[in-house]
């Protein structure tokens, strides 16, 4: 029954192939819908590669079965044979007779519903609440975890978005040493395994396997290159830290504001617990110069998982930076609204969910003239899924483009989402990008080169004003008292000396 087998598996492919062409045909309206359809796509997907490699398998006929098969039909009484074959089957049915047999011409088409049944779909139970179906992350559970640290600076959940996948000071108060600890070391292994969860759910269609292969090559390089960031192995330099004008001290990974404060926390005990152990480390770096001997150091192995998760993590919140954003964006609107207002969105999006299918076949008359919609101007839809009037749209400019380079050469539709977006996440990110951090000022700036020459220009009147402040005269009267030479002068004139 080799042939037969084969038969099945041709036919099988080929339902396949229907079935994902039906699917990619529709045109999903929900992000709920949508995702489910790639969900079931996956699935068929990993059945083609499965049913192949059977078909593969047999087409190679290792054992020489399929070949003996063929000669005993093609030679001989073929009557005498198809009869043989029939007497085998109907043996089979008559030991099972309860054997059930797989319809694939109803196996992959979708099931239509009867009656009173409501859509159930296959991602119903992969995502949380908060998650919204793959819309936004959920990392309530991570930033607890993130909270129990040791010497940790607490951070609240909006801030920690921001700064999930920052590992190096200031960003991050854990310094390298106190990062050697089972329970930094599961901080950083369950934050990279919710995020590759997250991608795995939201992305069923795309090759992630060999995305995060090329995360382990790029860390293999940059680990034998000695060139992951906060872990690099330390050998004895000068300590020169970020320029800045304070006086920096790479023992205690902290900056100082002048020479005496630098020179009086020499003495204290914490920086000399600190020196001893980069001292130890660079012992260490030392020893194990070469790259095989650096991989056969117990404690460089230890740096090297830690280190392994942390690169990976950066890696998934750069591929992920949308849904990062857009997560700090809802969290950042739920604290702004109430509780009845949190309620009454639940309260809309269980309707949503519910009236997805229709319930009898009078509602699907009514549903099919709702779907069709008139809207020939491309006006955008108001809460009801209807377009809105005209002479609103004019009202609010929602015809006019305005477009900001900082944000990546977004285009925002009307004055009023243009004001607004100076104030959101996205245009702060670019101008944090740019390494501007005073975002105040920048208000009605969209052009990269505008910004940047405003910033250096403050950051020049600022240096200026720094040394116009050391370089004021100062004057003296006969009574001793000291003053600028501006007001030293105004007073003489006015006989007040």
């Amino acid at each position: 029954m080799i042939l037969e087998e084969q038969r099945f598996l041709h036919e099988d492919l080929e339902r396949l192939e229907q079935a994902i062409s039906d699917r990619v045909a529709e045109e999903p309206r929900h992000v709920r819908e949508r995702l489910n359809r790639d969900h079931q796509i996956a699935g068929f997907l990993d059945r083609i590669q499965d049913q192949s490699k059977r078909l593969l398998d047999i087409y190679k006929d290792a054992d020489g079965s399929r070949t003996k098969e063929i000669q005993a039909i093609s030679t001989g009484e073929p009557l005498e044979e198809f009869y043989k074959q029939m007497a085998d089957i109907k043996s089979f049915h008559q030991r099972y007779p309860n054997e059930p047999v797989e319809n694939l011409e109803r196996a992959y088409k979708k099931r239509t519903l009867g009656e009173g049944e409501t859509t159930t779909y296959e991602i119903d139970n992969m995502f949380t609440g908060e998650e919204a179906f793959g819309k936004f992350m959920d990392l309530t559970t991570i930033h607890e975890l993130y909270l129990n640290l040791p010497s940790i600076k607490r951070l609240t959940y909006l801030q920690y978005l921001d700064a999930f996948d920052s590992f190096v000071p200031p960003q991050l108060s854990i310094k390298r040493p106190d990062k050697m600890t089972d329970q930094y070391f599961n901080y950083v292994g369950e934050l990279a395994k919710y995020l590759e969860s997250f991608m795995r759910r939201t992305r069923p269609l795309e090759d992630l396997e060999k995305l995060f292969e090329s995360f382990d090559e790029d860390f293999e390089k940059a680990w034998n290159d000695n060139d992951v960031v906060g872990w690099k192995l330390e050998v004895p330099t000068p300590s020169i830290g970020p320029a800045t004008d304070g006086v920096w001290c790479a023992d205690c990974e902290k900056e100082f504001k002048n020479d005496n404060v630098y020179k009086a926390h020499l003495t204290g005990k914490k920086h000399i617990r600190a020196a001893e152990a980069r001292t130890a480390r660079q012992e260490a770096g030392n020893d194990t110069n070469g790259s095989a001997n650096r991989g056969s150091n117990t404690m460089r192995l230890k740096e090297r998982a830690i280190a392994e998760r942390e690169f990976r993590v950066k890696r998934l919140a750069a591929a992920m930076s949308q849904e990062r954003s857009d997560t700090r964006v809802n969290v950042e609107r739920k604290q702004g609204m109430t509780e009845r207002e949190r309620q009454m969105e639940l309260d809309a999006l269980f309707a949503e969910s519910s009236s997805a299918a229709p319930q009898a076949d009078d509602s699907d008359n009514e549903s099919d003239g709702d779907d069709k919609i008139y809207n020939p101007l491309k006006l955008p839809l108001a809460w009801d899924g209807k377009p809105i009037p005209f002479w609103l749209y004019k009202l609010h400019g929602l015809g006019v483009e305005f477009r900001c380079e900082i944000c990546g050469n977004y285009v925002y539709m009307g004055r009023r989402a243009f004001d607004k977006h100076f104030n959101e996440a996205r245009h702060i990110y670019g101008l944090k990008c740019l390494g501007i951090t005073n975002t105040t000022l920048f208000r009605e700036i969209t052009d990269i080169a505008d910004a940047v020459k405003l910033w250096d220009k403050i950051q020049r009147d600022k240096q200026k004003g720094k040394k116009d402040e050391g370089s004021v005269v100062q004057m003296e009267d006969a009574e001793g008292n000291v003053m600028p030479e501006k007001v030293y002068y105004d007073l003489q004139k006015q006989g007040l000396l």
